[in-house]
């Protein structure tokens, strides 16, 4: 669980806090305050074996895996939908996506819920790590293939001191028609 203090100090940020359970939930409204700085933040989180990273300017909230009610005939990589305070928002799992097996020791999922496409849509993670702050020039064109993950869904890969950081380009996870489809169950 990501907690404010872990969030640069240069992040503008609304944080809220929610007993959903024995473990509250983080939210929290990212983007950057404007200025000179180039660098860019990432949500990192566990998928799988991988690290990955999508923009904090994408990522709307993260919220506590709660139930997900399933929808008949739907893609498979649509797990269902999920109601956030409201709002009835797709949750799709990477995982089933791209073929990726969950962590071994995840007792429970988290959801990052993001802005694809000007839909609000739910993406299944293994666990959310932390935010983090990175210089653009660090980011390296992606492999062909990395775990399942053709490159043309990845803006780019961070090596780091524990291994390399895959960043997702949450734009081009679906295309338009995809993204059409899925909006039917919104």
């Amino acid at each position: 669980m990501i907690h404010a203090s872990e969030l640069p100090s240069h992040t503008r940020a609304i944080t809220m806090v929610l007993e959903t359970g024995p473990e509250p939930a983080l939210l929290f409204y990212g983007g950057a305050m404007a200025g000179s700085d180039s660098s860019l933040q990432l949500v990192t989180f566990q998928l799988g074996a991988e690290k990955y990273g999508i923009d904090i300017m994408e990522v709307k909230e993260i919220v506590d895996y709660e139930e997900i009610r399933g929808i008949p005939n739907a893609p498979v990589y649509v797990e269902g939908i999920y109601n956030l305070r409201g709002d009835i928002i797709p949750i799709i799992s990477l995982h089933r996506r791209f073929h990726i097996q969950r962590a071994a020791d995840v007792e429970e999922d988290s959801l990052l819920i993001v802005m694809i496409g000007g839909m609000q849509l739910g993406i299944v993670i293994d666990r959310v790590l932390r935010v983090i702050t990175i210089d653009p020039d660090q980011i390296q064109p992606p492999p062909q293939m990395i775990s399942g993950i053709g490159a043309e869904y990845i803006r780019g890969v961070v090596h780091q001191d524990e291994g390399y950081l895959i960043i997702l380009d949450s734009i081009r996870l679906f295309d338009p028609e995809e993204l059409k489809q899925i909006s039917q169950y919104s």
